[in-house]
């Protein structure tokens, strides 16, 4: 889903207090039904000529919502088959719901039809916290070996619409209907993944409280004035490219200038590397002594190696902006000296001079944790490690994640699997880095280079395969 404005995206907590502020303004009941009207045309809508719909519908409001739904789509000609797991008690809403679909003669049974061409996940909403039992396990590898389209009722059942991650049995969508706000889990971790196109109703609800998150934007597109030369648009050096890790420093370099920098320089770490990259003549190559760090951007690590932490106490104390990446990550996690170095520059220079762009693991050594544990809370973790630092941060991954210090964190909804390569991030580390020095504050920087980044994967064609020397001529 990419957006030309910021969404607001609301965590469970946020979204209950919405409903029930919503649900104390309505009549009893209405909540319900509109949901369940709004599913049923979507699913006319995404499979016009199904003749049998699947609902596997589960023992709270999400099958509540499948119930409603139901009804419609029986009136409007559907052959219709409802699984569900009949229970003592109900709440009211989904009582009066299953009351409805029964009076009007659907068919609810407890096991998967023979046939059917399109399957609605009802089962369970966001406030799911176990693994599915064995019965419903049993549905959604249904639902999944058919090969037929899955629309999911809120969210994918077995999703942590906070966290984005996904149990062991989890719904795999085609389509996912979320109700009153936008989740960040939708748009994080194993969201994508488990739930294909995200539609939204808000069902009537105001959703005025400040979001936990927003998407991340489509930026402004980039102007250059007429009356302007390369001295408008910022200097950036790339610092790395130890012995045999020359190419993720060319990456950086060459980005930076495909991305707009005014002009681009090369301090290889490797004392033997080539000083002409005969791909883009335009690379100035430098020692890292002839640069003067203050009329700088800075972006550092890009194989760099071990060789790269010798040269961060300079880059900390005197480039005008800094990227940290790879391997410069690396020797921040290792050296708390260096740690404070940084929180002493944003006391300096404040937050806006400073980008660190991990991938989870380089975030959990930052962090002090283990991979699983940044993934589990990709949105926390990521504003811990901003606030920590007093730097913005650009966690990596699916759903990139983008925090600063007092700003509401962003989650990048552009980009595919055709990132997954080598040498993609040292190439959104140049753009991040030619967007700073443009003049971008860091936030703003990370920001756009995130959303062109993941967008320039979208935009090139070819094969699912993408080399990140493919990627930077998109950016």
């Amino acid at each position: 889903m990419a957006c030309d404005a910021s969404r607001p995206l609301y965590s469970v907590d946020q979204i209950r207090a919405i409903e029930a502020h919503t649900a104390a303004t309505l009549a009893p009941h209405t909540l319900m039904q509109r949901a369940g009207l709004s599913l049923a045309r979507l699913v006319m809508a995404l499979a016009p000529h199904a003749r049998t719909v699947w609902i596997a519908c589960g023992p709270g409001n999400n099958g509540g919502d499948g119930f409603e739904a139901a009804v419609h789509l029986k009136a409007w000609g559907k052959n219709v088959q409802i699984s569900h797991l009949a229970r003592t008690e109900y709440a009211q809403d989904a009582s009066k719901s299953i009351a409805k679909s029964r009076a009007a003669g659907v068919p609810i049974g407890n096991t998967v039809p023979a046939e059917f061409d399109v399957a609605v996940d009802a089962l369970f909403g966001i406030g799911l916290q176990r693994a599915l039992g064995d019965e419903h396990a049993q549905w959604v590898q249904a639902m999944h070996a058919s090969g037929k389209p899955i629309v999911a009722v809120d969210c994918p059942s077995g999703l942590d619409t906070d966290s984005g991650q996904a149990m062991p049995t989890a719904v795999r969508a085609t389509a996912t209907l979320t109700f009153m706000g936008l989740k960040p889990g939708l748009f994080t971790g194993q969201g994508r993944d488990a739930c294909g196109d995200i539609w939204l109703d808000a069902l009537g609800a105001d959703t005025a409280l400040p979001p936990t998150a927003e998407l991340n934007p489509a930026p402004r597109p980039l102007q250059r004035l007429h009356a302007s030369h390369k001295g408008s648009y910022g200097d950036v050096a790339v610092v790395g490219g130890m012995e045999g890790m020359l190419g993720a420093a060319l990456l950086a370099a060459r980005a930076a200038l495909h991305s707009g920098a005014g002009r681009v320089y090369v301090a290889a770490l490797d004392p033997q590397a080539p000083r002409l990259d005969p791909l883009q003549p335009e690379l100035m190559f430098r020692p890292v002594q002839g640069l003067v760090w203050q009329q700088l951007t800075v972006v550092a690590g890009c194989g760099g190696g071990e060789r790269i932490a010798a040269q961060l106490p300079a880059l900390l104390q005197d480039s005008a902006h800094l990227v940290l990446d790879a391997d410069a990550l690396n020797a921040l996690a290792a050296d708390p000296g260096l740690q404070d170095a940084l929180r002493a520059r944003a006391s300096q220079r404040t937050a806006a001079a400073t980008v660190l762009t991990p991938h989870p693991l380089e975030a959990a050594r930052l962090l002090g944790t283990n991979t699983a544990q940044v993934q589990a809370q990709r949105l926390q973790a990521t504003q811990t490690l901003a606030d920590s630092l007093q730097a913005t941060v650009v966690l990596k991954g699916s759903g990139t994640v983008i925090a600063a210090p007092g700003a509401t964190p962003r989650i990048n909804p552009t980009g595919n699997a055709r990132l997954a390569t080598g040498g993609t991030g040292d190439v959104l580390a140049g753009m991040v880095g030619a967007h700073l020095a443009a003049g971008l504050p860091a936030f703003e920087a990370a920001c756009a280079a995130v959303y062109r980044h993941g967008l320039a994967a979208q935009r090139e064609a070819g094969s699912s395969v993408l080399p990140a020397s493919e990627l930077l001529k998109q950016s």
